[in-house]
């Protein structure tokens, strides 16, 4: 009898497809779960990460929304660009909306850097989009706020930076850890993210994301302001025990929306929520995002209702 979750092999038997799109001349891969014509739904992973981080929650909330998970660029099968910007991952969720025909008002869910890039994508695109989730991320207040970004001008660090190249492949798959780290996360998913993370070079294997992305990337200051600018609906799912800094600020979100923030932190979970209880995510995300598409067509709904009414 296998020892793993019912949901980690459900989930890989669940058909998805992959394309792709180009976006300011890079290339950006993402891949599809659900039908055309569903509400749609596009997931955003965070740094050094790539789509499938979503491989285990998609495929939950596929019976409902046409769902697309993208690699940015700099990370997965995506290609690199020599500077990154907020404004182009923007333009890259965007682009994949379209290509991935996710419908008018499509959802935006972003894990930890993914959420910057969401709020990015609110910034440049709220008025046409349907909500978007904030997960393990938050917006400091200026005053409190840490650039993760600048590295080339804060620290100094060297252009044209490489990363190691391990002769054997398991030797890498070895290396492999979520930062930051956690405990629980089942051997099988993390062997996963590793596989997918990895490409063959001269002299073996290294990974796939881009180490120089942040070198001249400003995600900047304003962000609480942003935030506060959104013309869509939001929404923050945290993790209970999540030690990531940019997930500490919930209060202050919470403070400036008069406590109106829908807000939940998932018990018994870490940053990396996704592979700690993959499920719940996916019905949270199932339910919400469900109650703010009947909320956009909230005279519909009543005329359905009236309708019966007076059968």
């Amino acid at each position: 009898m296998s020892d793993l979750p019912f949901w980690f092999e459900q989930a890989l038997d669940t058909p998805s497809s992959t394309g792709s799109v180009t976006v300011d001349g890079a290339n950006i891969v993402f891949e599809t779960w659900g039908d055309v014509g569903h509400p749609g739904i596009v997931l955003i992973h965070g740094s050094n990460a790539h789509l499938e981080w979503w491989r285990f929650t998609a495929p939950f909330l596929a019976d409902k929304f046409r769902v697309a998970a993208l690699d940015l660029s700099g990370n997965g099968d995506s290609d690199w660009r020599d500077r990154y910007s907020g404004k182009l991952f923007a333009d890259e969720v965007w682009a994949v909306c379209q290509a991935a025909e996710l419908g008018p008002s499509p959802f935006v869910v972003g894990h930890s850097f993914g959420g910057f890039v969401a709020l990015e994508t609110g910034h440049h695109h709220s008025a046409e989009l349907g909500g978007i989730l904030f997960m393990d991320f938050t917006t400091a207040p200026p005053e409190q706020y840490l650039e993760w970004g600048m590295r080339a001008n804060r620290e100094g660090v060297k252009p044209g930076r490489k990363l190691r190249v391990y002769e054997e492949k398991d030797a890498a798959l070895g290396r492999f850890r979520l930062i930051p780290e956690q405990p629980g996360v089942h051997p099988a998913v993390l062997r996963h993210m590793a596989e997918y993370g990895l490409k063959a070079v001269d002299g073996g294997w290294t990974w796939k994301f881009d180490p120089t992305l942040f070198d001249h990337l400003e995600m900047g200051i304003d962000q609480r302001d942003k935030f506060a600018g959104l013309k869509c609906p939001s929404a923050l799912m945290l993790g209970e025990h999540s030690e990531d800094e940019g997930a500490f600020y919930a209060d202050h979100m919470l403070a400036i929306t008069g406590g109106l923030l829908p807000a939940i932190t998932l018990p018994g979970t870490y940053h990396h929520l996704m592979f700690d209880d993959p499920l719940s995510v996916a019905m949270a995300t199932k339910l919400l995002l469900l109650e703010w598409r009947r909320q956009q067509h909230q005279a519909q709904y009543h005329q359905h209702l009236s309708e019966v009414t007076h059968e």
